[in-house]
């Protein structure tokens, strides 16, 4: 390393933001990036540990020490390199990935560990304004086709590597523009879309095409597509949404997260939605079921969009703010997480259940809930308990269900007829390849609902699978 004592120099620096009472007024980006040097200096942090665990926390299994090294000598050219290796979207992990790779960092054993994903949107942004990041086509064509079907992170990386082993790759998406739930999911306080769009053309212009509002299967025949290509990949996403069926549940007023934010995303692009099929939360009392990072999106759109009070409930007891026995390095612990949308005010409510939607004339007016005790039954199950005489009612004009997905659509693999898992999503072998000869599956609609850097390595992983299946060897990195 190139400090090998920076660590007991230089100490954490936490991203900076814009200021609230700026950032609500509008939605880019509130995340505020930081300076060359400012990035330098905490890449010196990160230390000569002889095993770096961040490596086995990272699901695409970023060269981290190396590209921190690299970064801290101003070898950013080489950094980018390095990071390009394992990762075909640094722009969008290095803002939106929950960092795993920084809980099992050796350093965060008695210290606050290194800013690897700032670090890492250091490098990239730092190659993107210096003309680094250029179209590089393959320099032969093999010959085969292949259908990726869905534009998350999942089909894009899984199209990228594809397309640098040679193959004609073109990606299908039913929505009107590429991306997945980068695009319709993310709110663009957290990433705006020209991130996305900086990134797209960039892998047009190295061969892969892109085919939108194409639904596959209605739109594009499914014995056409098995005609057209020698291969398809299924990144459709896990998109069925969780529902919560208690009593009330018909009131107009409750929508699930996954609608408020596409329509918001939407609304903010631009996109003129018919008046009565708005969902804005101006103006109104917004009660978010859902603790996680999707319930926290929906915080911070509520906000922006004027809500009079946001109420955030979760049925699960409040996270510890710091590591437990049960959660010892280097293991991912399950923390307090307070998201910059939290930050903006709002309130939290822990070990919650929601009984009953209450309203009249059709509508929704308040919320029945009780406090809940959360253990464990004689087998290690969850055991969720009411506690009596904690009742209690909220008011609100708006909810957002944001109690996460259960699996994949099943339009398209229902008439693919591949097989599924118990779970109900794809299920595939070791190889990604489904039930069905040639078709294969990666990201969320595979593994089911999980974070946007394990879709990356899924789709990484896939097309090493596919390159092999096709020309009988690969060079592609099978991670």
């Amino acid at each position: 390393m190139g400090d090998v004592k920076g660590f007991l120099k230089v100490k954490r620096e936490e991203p900076l933001y814009r200021p609230v009472c700026e950032r609500l007024k509008d939605y880019r980006e509130a995340l505020k990036l930081r300076s060359d040097d400012k990035s330098r200096e905490q890449g010196s942090r990160c230390m000569d540990c002889g095993v770096p665990f961040c490596h086995w926390g990272c699901p695409v299994g970023n060269y981290i020490p190396e590209w921190n090294d690299l970064m801290f000598r101003g070898q950013w050219k080489k950094a980018i390199e390095t990071l390009h290796a394992t990762n075909n979207l640094p722009e969008i992990t290095g803002r939106l990935c929950p960092a795993t790779c920084e809980y099992a960092c050796v350093l965060g054993i008695n210290d606050d560990p290194v800013t690897i994903r700032e670090n890492e949107l250091a490098i990239i942004e730092h190659a993107f304004r210096e003309g680094w990041i250029r179209p590089n086509p393959p320099k032969k064509r093999t010959g085969k086709k292949i259908a990726v079907v869905g534009s998350g992170p999942a089909g894009l990386a899984c199209a990228d590597q594809l397309n640098k082993a040679g193959h004609k790759v073109t990606v299908f998406e039913r929505d009107d523009k590429v991306g997945g739930i980068l695009r319709y999911g993310i709110p663009d306080f957290k990433l705006e879309k020209s991130i996305i769009d900086r990134r797209v053309t960039i892998l047009k212009k190295e061969g892969i095409g892109f085919k939108t509002s194409v639904d596959v299967g209605v739109d594009y025949k499914i014995s056409k597509l098995k005609k057209d290509f020698d291969v398809i990949v299924l990144t459709g996403g896990s998109r069925v949404p969780r529902d919560l069926n208690i009593p009330g549940r018909e009131l107009k007023g409750i929508h699930f997260a996954m609608d408020y934010l596409i329509q918001s995303n939407r609304r903010v692009s631009g996109a003129k939605i018919p008046m009565e099929e708005i969902i804005d939360a101006k103006g109104k009392k917004v009660v978010i079921i859902g603790g996680g990072d999707t319930g926290a999106d929906c915080v911070g759109t509520a906000h922006r969009q004027g809500a009079s009070c946001v109420v955030q409930i979760e049925l699960l007891p409040q996270p510890s703010e710091c590591r437990t026995l049960d959660m010892p390095w280097p293991k991912y612990p399950m923390l307090l997480k307070t998201s910059s949308s939290h930050v903006e005010g709002g309130e939290r409510k822990w070990a919650v259940s929601t009984k009953q939607f209450i309203g009249e004339k059709g509508h929704l007016e308040r919320l029945s809930c009780i406090k809940v005790d959360i253990g464990k039954d004689e087998k290690g199950c969850l055991l969720i308990k009411d506690i009596p005489g904690t009742e209690f009612e909220i008011e609100a004009d708006l909810v957002i269900l944001a109690l996460g997905f259960v699996h994949p659509e099943k339009g398209l693999i229902f008439h693919l007829g591949v097989e599924l898992d118990l779970r109900g999503n794809v299920k595939t072998d070791e190889h990604y390849l489904t039930s069905v000869k040639g078709v294969f599956a990666a990201g969320d609609m595979r593994r089911g609902q999980s974070l946007i850097v394990w879709a990356i390595s899924e789709g990484r992983r896939a097309a090493h699978a596919i390159d092999r299946y096709l020309m009988g060897e690969t060079c592609l990195p099978d991670m």
